[in-house]
């Protein structure tokens, strides 16, 4: 079970529950890992629909180190994410916005 207060969202991988959580840690390695811009422009692709699979990918990854998985890119692009990309995507939005805002304002 996962703790929307605590920022966590949950994605299962090959069927198995895994909690994922943006810390600052996991937060500045997805910065070291973007390709261009920052964390603001990233939240501002996911904000206009304008977000690529690979922001997708390293949003889920940097919210499953957070949550304590061990595993990292090549790991997870070898899984199957129950729901595929849209539920991935989905998962990866909700991380950011957890992340972003104010406990009360968490759902």
């Amino acid at each position: 079970m996962t703790n929307p207060w605590a920022g966590e969202v949950v994605v299962h991988l090959d069927g198995a529950p895994h909690v994922c959580k943006l810390t600052l840690g996991s937060l500045a390695e997805l910065e070291d890992g973007l390709e261009e811009g920052s964390l603001v422009d990233l939240v501002q692709r996911f904000e206009c629909g304008k977000f690529r699979a690979r922001d997708v990918l390293a949003l889920v990854l940097a919210g499953l180190r957070g949550g304590g998985w061990s595993g990292n890119a090549e790991d997870l692009r070898t899984v199957e994410i129950s729901g595929g990309p849209a539920e991935a995507a989905r998962a990866a939005a909700q991380m950011l916005a957890r992340a972003f805002s104010q406990p009360e304002s968490r759902i």
